[in-house]
């Protein structure tokens, strides 16, 4: 004969404590209700925000490159108006012709490929108006030369041409490169 085992016959010797349940009990829900959430839940509240039609973007993008191109024009006859006994520290000031030239262009062009090495371009060619204007202004003041002034310009600017210029050019490129970009709003 064996003896009896507390609990085999459902009895526990252990005291009675509160049972507490973890999954909350059923709910009844309508047919073919879907919890908000699960696959094939109706979407509520979704507005998709589409064009006015295929021109909208083609519209923005020639603003941004307008906007750009004016924004370029300006920082360079900015940059070559600057008192000319300053010329020799401006050059720094290519980083805020790159940020001056990438701003339309980012946020208001959006996403398109196009844009940060057109922004490149555009920071490097208003670096370039800005040294030749000075070189003109320079050249107006101490009278034209026998060539003329366009040509007495080119001259001027060529052989002042120093190695901190290309870089001063370098930092136009990547600047204006990185600062497109990175004004860019991405989705």
């Amino acid at each position: 004969m064996t003896a009896p085992i507390p609990g085999a016959d459902g009895q526990s010797a252990r005291p009675l404590t509160a049972q507490h349940y973890s999954v909350a009990a059923a709910q009844a829900s309508p047919e073919g209700y879907v919890a908000p959430g699960m696959p094939g839940a109706p979407v509520t509240g979704y507005d998709p925000v589409s064009p006015t039609g295929p021109a909208a973007p083609r519209r923005r993008l020639t603003l941004a490159i307008g906007s750009a191109l004016l924004a370029a024009l300006l920082g360079g006859l900015a940059y070559g108006f600057a008192p000319l006994r300053a010329a020799d520290s401006l050059g720094w000031f290519a980083i805020a012709l790159a940020g001056l030239v990438a701003l339309p262009l980012g946020r208001l062009g959006g996403p398109a490929r196009l844009l940060p090495p057109l922004g490149a371009l555009l920071a490097a060619s208003s670096l370039l108006l800005g040294q030749l204007t000075q070189h003109l202004r320079q050249i107006h003041a101490d009278g034209p030369g026998p060539r003329g002034l366009l040509r007495d310009t080119l001259t001027a600017w060529h052989t002042t041409l120093r190695p901190l210029d290309a870089a001063f050019y370098a930092i136009a490129l990547i600047g204006g490169h990185l600062l497109t970009h990175r004004t860019t709003p991405h989705p």
